[in-house]
């Protein structure tokens, strides 16, 4: 499969006259508990020529090049990446700590060393637990769920612990961020739910598990409360990003 994913880079950086700075893997595979049949997930930043940058007309900034029951790959131009950057979207932190990585250049080492500067906590905070919330609110309705839900909220309810421990972006890989597990109880539970996950299939549904249910909603109330005293803004202006984004395009 890495073969087949690196022949599509190829053929994309050919047909859309781009230069792919950096791709990786930004799923379940990445986080550590794909299922047998899980997709793949794949995203890259991209350059494009100095002269596309200089045109009046709006230009795209995305590239949506293949989504079906294997593949599904994306890209964001450098120009949004670095804007959402300075935005501290955590998209863009996820993608340069992914531990799968298909392809990466110099040019992405040199933009990789000012990421963290731009992470705000809050922002952060923000944007995984109303995730968890959207996941909760969308899965949980019954009294069974598949498996696969619990992962989509209690991954970004772990990487808000994570958060607030730290003060810096969360570790992708999901067993880091279980060490934070307030109690050996919930913490076993979620080793029966990996271990379902890992061997059955995307659809796998069951019963839930009420310990941990329990610790979601708890955890809602709790990071929402501690928010509210963390710091708005990262006090980084534009300049190493746009001198960054200079360099890139001469």
């Amino acid at each position: 499969m890495n073969d087949i994913i690196t022949s599509k880079l190829k053929e994309i950086e050919e047909k859309e006259n781009i230069k792919i700075l950096h791709c990786v893997e930004s799923g379940s595979r990445a986080w550590g508990f794909a299922s047998p049949d899980s997709d793949y997930d794949v995203r890259f930043i991209y350059l494009r020529p100095k002269e596309f940058y200089l045109r009046l007309e709006k230009t795209r900034d995305v590239i949506e090049w293949q989504l079906d029951d294997t593949l599904d790959i994306n890209g964001w131009d450098i120009r949004k990446a670095l804007t959402l950057l300075y935005s501290s979207n955590p998209t863009l932190f996820e993608w340069d700590a992914s531990p799968i990585v298909y392809q990466t250049t110099d040019e992405w080492a040199r933009i990789s060393e000012v990421v963290h500067r731009y992470f705000v906590p809050q922002s952060g905070l923000y944007h995984y637990l109303n995730t968890a919330k959207r996941n909760y609110t969308a899965s949980f309705k019954g009294e069974t769920v598949r498996f696969k839900k619990y992962f989509y909220v209690l991954r970004p309810l772990l990487a808000c612990e994570w958060i607030l421990a730290e003060g810096t972006p969360p570790p992708i890989v999901f067993r880091k961020l279980t060490e934070r597990f307030p109690n050996k109880e919930i913490a076993e539970d979620v080793e029966k739910l990996l271990h379902i996950k890992m061997n059955t299939p995307e659809i796998g549904e069951g019963k839930r598990f009420e310990r941990i249910d329990a610790y979601i909603e708890q955890s809602f109330v709790d990071i929402e409360e501690k928010i509210k005293h963390l710091p708005t803004a990262h006090g980084n202006g534009w300049h190493d990003l746009n001198a960054l984004f200079l360099s890139l395009i001469e």
